[in-house]
């Protein structure tokens, strides 16, 4: 950093915003592990000791840079607004989810520390919000949809928690592993992840996330229809129940 920069930024007045934008954008180019109070401090151009003036602790930025996140995932998918019935629930809520998918990629960092956090933050938690609310606009009930948001699990933030890592171990150790578990080596065999770019994890590439995400949506859908089909079926038998024909 010039010293001419480092003059302009402190010129530049400290705000909570300033300091966690600058802890995103030290996360993105460094990694998460880099993001220390002291580094942040140094791409700031101030001593470590005016942060907390704005942030009381490290925890703090890090649900701060999280609650940004979803401030960013909040304008790629144009809000989260909700209308009170959507016949296109399906289609709106894979979109909003892919839109969510794409913001966790320009920031890889972000999903594990998600993870990490002991509760919502507020645009988290409004995120989440209208995901239910995506589905209750399709009529779902409210059981269904308890359901529903634990079959997605992570996914409805746009990434998927993996069972294991890849560590790259090669031929040898497969041949190992096969000796062991033949059906899993086999299919480690074959299996090939080719896109980093579109990738999050080990087997967290867009295909496979999107393979799951429809499995789940596909199958929300049919339990739709079969609420429907129940809640008509009961509809019409409390209808014969009361005609006085009968």
């Amino acid at each position: 950093m010039t010293s001419t920069t480092q003059q302009a930024r402190r010129r530049t007045p400290l705000s909570r915003e300033r300091v966690l934008r600058a802890a995103v954008d030290l996360a993105d180019t460094a990694g998460i592990d880099a993001l220390t109070v002291r580094r942040l401090a140094e791409s700031l151009g101030v001593e470590a000791m005016s942060l907390y003036y704005h942030v009381p602790n490290k925890e703090a930025i890090l649900d701060g840079i999280v609650d940004l996140v979803f401030t960013e995932i909040e304008g790629e998918v144009g809000g989260f607004q909700v209308p009170e019935t959507d016949a296109a629930w399906h289609d709106a809520l894979r979109v909003r989810i892919l839109g969510a998918r794409r913001v966790m990629l320009r920031h890889p960092w972000a999903p594990a520390l998600l993870d990490s956090r002991t509760g919502l933050a507020p645009t988290t938690a409004r995120y989440v919000d209208s995901v239910v609310g995506t589905l209750r606009s399709g009529g779902l009930s409210y059981d269904l949809i308890h359901h529903a948001m634990h079959a997605l699990g992570s996914r409805m933030f746009g990434f998927s928690q993996e069972l294991g890592e890849d560590d790259d171990s090669g031929d040898a150790d497969l041949a190992q592993l096969a000796a062991m578990v033949p059906h899993l080596a086999a299919m480690l065999a074959v299996v090939r992840h080719d896109d980093p770019d579109s990738t999050l994890g080990w087997c967290d590439d867009q295909y496979e996330f999107e393979f799951g995400l429809d499995l789940i949506l596909d199958g929300l859908a049919r339990k739709r229809a079969l609420e429907a089909q129940a809640d008509a079926a009961t509809s019409t038998a409390g209808t014969a129940a009361e005609d006085p024909r009968d």
